[in-house]
C-alpha cells in the first residue's frame, strides 16, 4: 500500500509541456525575492524556521494561491492561466531558493565572513591563532564596513560596503552554483535507476503533485476539505490563544514532559518532548508502515540505551552511546544497499563512462536511449569540472588535497543518501546534526593531522555543513520525478534548477546584507542569530587549534558497529518480509527530527495500522486525501499568521516548531 499513488498513474504520462516559459520566469522572478524576504523574516528576525520541515510549507502556500489566481485568470482567457507544467516549475524554482535560503545554509553563510574580524580579542587571541590565516577573497575584514553592518543605521547601497562585500560574495555564489551543479549532475546518473526502474514513491512531492493535477479532483473532495477545517480550526483557536489568553489553547506543538522523569536513572534520558502536529500527521501518514514503526521503537530505544549507559557506567568510553557515530555507520549501510540494489545500472553506467575516457573492457553499456546518453556524457562532464573548481576552491583556502578528497567524498555520499532517504521514505526532517565530513575526519584523524588549512576549511565550510534539513539534493532529484510525472523536458528543469541558483544565491546575499546594515547584525531582532552561528564556529576553530585532539578509536568503533546492525537488518529484512524495523529508524534514533516528531510518527502509525487492518488497501487509499488536506490546512492557516504577525509586528501563533 506504501507504494500506491492517490488520483494518478505513474505509468501513463501526459504529452509533453513546457514548463519554463516567459510568463513562469517571469512570476517566479517576482516571488524569489518575497519568498527570501518572507523566510529572513521568519527564520532570521522571529526563529521560526519553515525550511526544516518538508514538504515547505513556504512554497505549498505560494502554489496554492497560484492556482486560485490561475483559475480566476482562466475565467478571463485561457492564455493568462497557468498550465500544470508552469506551475510545478514554479515550484521546483521556489523550492531550490528556499533550501538555499535557510537555516542550514546562506543565512549561516552571511553572518561568517565578518564575525572573526569583528570579535578577535586578546583574551581569545583569535589574531595569533588563526585570523591570519582566513582568506582574504572570502572574509570581509574592513573594519569600518563591518562596523555599519553589526551596529547598524547605515545602508548598503554605498561604494565602500559594496566593494568589501563584492568580492567574497562573488566567488561563494560561484561555489554554491558549483556545488548545485554537480549535485545535479549525480542526480542525472541516479533518476533513471530510483524512478523508472525500482519506481520509488517519492511520498514528499504527492501533496504538491495532487494540488495541481486536475484528473485527482483534489480540491473537490469533501474528505480533503475535512482535514483541511480540522486542521485550520486548531489553528484559528491556537491564534486566538495567542491573542487572547483567556481562549483555550490546544497543545498541538513541542512540549517538554522531562520534569516527570527527574529520578535517576530516568533524568539520564535526557529532553523528552511530545507533540501532535496536524502538518506532520498528515505527511507522515504517507510514509511506509514498517519506518513508522521503526521510528519512534528506536527512539526509545536510544532513551533507554542512554539509562543503560548511565546504570552500567561506562567510564572507560566517555562519549557512550557515540550515537552520532552509530547513526553514521547506519546510513553509510543503507547507502551501500540502496547502490547494491541498483548495482546492473550503475555497472553498465561506468562501462560507459570509461568508454567515453577510451577505456574498453569488451562489455556494451545497456543506454540505449540517444538523449538518456547525451545527459549522462554532460553530467560525467560537469562532475568532472565541478569536482575540480571544488578542489581547486578548497586548496586555495588552504585544505590538504587529501582531506579535500575525503571531505567532498564523506558530503556527497551523504547527499546521495539523504535523496534516497526522501524519495523511497519520505521522512520530513533530515537534519543529521554533527554527523557531517568535519565530524567523521576530526574523530577519524584527529585535528593535527588533519592541519590548520583544512580546519578552517572546516569553519568555512560549516554554512551548508552544520545540518542537512534543507539540503538541495532531493529537491533536485523530486523535481526530475516531477519532471517524469507531468512529462516536463527533463532541459528545462535542469535550466530552471540552475537560473534559481544563480538568481536565489544573489538576492539573499542582496537582501540579508540590506537588513543587516539597515538594523544592524547586534540589534535585538538580529543578535541571537548573526552573532551565534560565527561565535560558535570560530570557537570550535580555536579549540581544535588550542587543545588538538586525537584519533577516536571508540568512535571509530561505533562506527563499525552501526555498519554492522544496519547490514545485518537489511539482511534479515530480504529474508523475512514481516520483519517490521527498519534501520532508517536506528539511523534517526538520536536526531533533531525524532526529538521534535516521534509522537506525532507514533499517532500517524498507530491510525495507518488501524485503517490497514479494519478496512484494508481500499480504505487506506480513500484516506490519503483526509491527511493531505491535514496538512494543508496546517500550512496554509500557519503562514497566513506568520504573514500576519510580520505585517503587524506582533507576535502571533506559529505553527512550527
Amino acid at each position: 500500500p506504501d507504494r500506491i499513488w492517490t488520483g494518478m498513474d505513474s505509468s501513463v504520462n501526459p504529452p509533453s509541456e513546457n514548463g519554463l516559459t516567459v510568463k513562469s520566469f517571469l512570476i517566479v522572478l517576482c516571488l524569489i525575492p518575497i519568498n527570501v524576504f518572507w523566510l529572513i523574516q521568519l527564520e532570521v528576525v522571529r526563529y521560526t524556521h519553515p525550511t526544516l520541515i518538508h514538504p515547505l510549507s513556504n512554497v505549498i502556500f505560494i502554489i496554492f494561491w497560484l492556482l486560485l489566481l490561475s483559475l480566476f485568470l482562466n475565467q478571463l482567457s485561457s492564455l493568462l492561466a497557468l498550465t500544470q507544467a508552469e506551475v510545478l516549475t514554479i515550484y521546483v524554482m521556489l523550492c531550490v531558493v528556499s533550501s538555499l535560503c535557510s537555516h542550514d545554509m546562506m543565512e549561516i553563510l552571511i553572518t561568517i565572513l565578518g564575525h572573526p574580524f569583528r570579535f578577535a580579542t586578546p583574551e581569545n587571541e583569535w589574531r595569533e591563532i588563526f585570523l591570519r590565516q582566513l582568506p582574504e577573497w572570502l572574509t570581509v575584514s574592513d573594519e569600518k564596513a563591518l562596523r555599519h553592518y553589526y551596529e547598524g543605521g547605515s545602508t548598503l547601497y554605498t561604494q565602500d560596503h559594496i566593494y568589501a562585500w563584492l568580492k567574497p560574495a562573488v566567488w561563494w555564489i560561484a561555489f554554491i552554483l558549483v556545488l548545485m551543479t554537480v549535485m545535479l549532475c549525480l542526480n542525472i546518473f541516479l533518476r533513471v535507476q530510483w524512478t523508472e526502474r525500482e519506481r520509488l514513491t517519492y511520498p514528499i512531492i504527492q501533496l504538491p503533485l495532487e494540488m495541481v493535477n486536475p484528473d485527482s479532483r483534489f480540491f473537490h473532495r469533501r474528505i480533503v476539505w475535512f482535514g483541511f477545517g480540522l486542521a485550520a480550526g486548531i489553528s484559528i483557536l491556537n491564534l486566538m490563544n495567542s491573542i487572547y489568553p483567556e481562549v483555550p489553547y490546544l497543545p498541538v506543538k513541542r512540549q517538554s514532559i522531562q520534569h516527570y522523569f527527574t529520578a535517576r536513572p530516568w533524568n539520564a534520558m535526557g529532553g523528552v518532548k511530545i507533540a501532535f502536529y496536524p502538518f506532520a500527521i498528515g505527511i507522515a501518514f504517507l510514509m511506509p508502515l514498517d519506518l513508522l514503526f521503526s521510528c519512534w521503537f528506536f527512539y526509545a530505544l536510544f532513551k533507554i540505551e542512554l539509562m543503560v549507559g548511565k546504570i552500567v557506567g561506562f567510564h572507560g568510553i566517555p562519549r557512550f552511546p557515540y550515537d552520532n557515530e552509530q547513526a553514521f555507520g547506519a546510513y553509510i549501510g543503507l547507502l551501500f544497499f540502496a547502490l547494491w540494489a541498483g548495482r546492473g545500472h550503475f555497472k553498465s553506467l561506468m562501462y560507459y563512462l570509461l568508454s567515453i575516457l577510451g577505456i574498453k573492457y569488451g562489455l556494451k553499456p545497456i543506454i540505449e536511449d540517444v538523449q538518456e546518453s547525451t545527459y549522462y556524457r554532460l553530467a560525467f562532464l560537469g562532475i568532472v569540472s565541478g569536482c575540480s573548481f571544488l578542489s581547486v576552491f578548497s586548496y586555495q583556502i588552504g585544505m590538504s588535497p587529501w582531506v579535500i578528497l575525503l571531505f567532498f567524498i564523506i558530503y556527497f555520499l551523504l547527499a546521495i543518501m539523504i535523496a534516497r532517504v526522501r524519495a523511497e521514505l519520505g521522512f520530513l526532517v533530515h537534519d543529521l546534526h554533527r554527523i557531517d565530513p568535519h565530524s567523521i575526519l576530526v574523530t577519524a584523524f584527529g585535528t593535527q593531522r588533519l592541519g590548520t588549512g583544512s580546519l578552517i576549511g572546516f569553519s568555512l565550510y560549516m554554512f551548508f555543513n552544520r545540518a542537512y534539513r534543507a539540503h538541495p539534493m532531493p529537491q533536485i532529484l523530486e523535481a526530475f520525478k516531477i519532471s517524469q510525472t507531468r512529462s516536463i523536458p527533463s532541459k528545462q528543469i535542469v535550466i530552471s534548477i540552475l537560473m534559481a541558483t544563480l538568481i536565489g544565491s544573489i538576492v539573499v546575499f542582496w537582501l540579508l546584507l540590506d537588513s543587516y546594515y539597515r538594523h544592524g547584525a547586534e540589534s535585538g531582532y538580529y543578535e541571537t542569530w548573526a552573532l551565534g552561528f560565527g561565535r560558535g564556529i570560530y570557537r570550535q576553530l580555536e579549540g581544535w587549534l588550542t587543545f588538538p585532539r586525537e584519533v577516536d578509536i571508540p568512535g571509530l568503533a561505533f562506527m563499525g558497529i552501526g555498519v554492522m546492525i544496519t547490514t545485518l537488518m537489511m539482511l534479515i529484512r530480504t529474508k523475512f518480509l514481516w520483519w517490521p524495523l527498519h534501520p532508517l529508524g536506528y539511523a534517526m534514533a538520536n536526531s533533531w527530527g525524532m526529538a521534535n516528531l516521534w509522537c506525532c510518527l507514533f499517532v500517524a502509525w498507530f491510525l495507518k495500522a488501524v485503517i490497514l487492518k479494519q478496512g484494508g488497501l481500499q480504505s487506506y487509499r480513500r484516506a490519503i486525501p483526509f491527511f493531505l488536506g491535514l496538512a494543508l490546512g496546517d500550512y496554509i492557516l500557519g503562514s497566513i499568521w506568520s504573514i500576519a504577525s510580520i505585517l503587524t509586528n506582533t507576535p502571533l501563533y506559529q505553527f512550527w516548531p
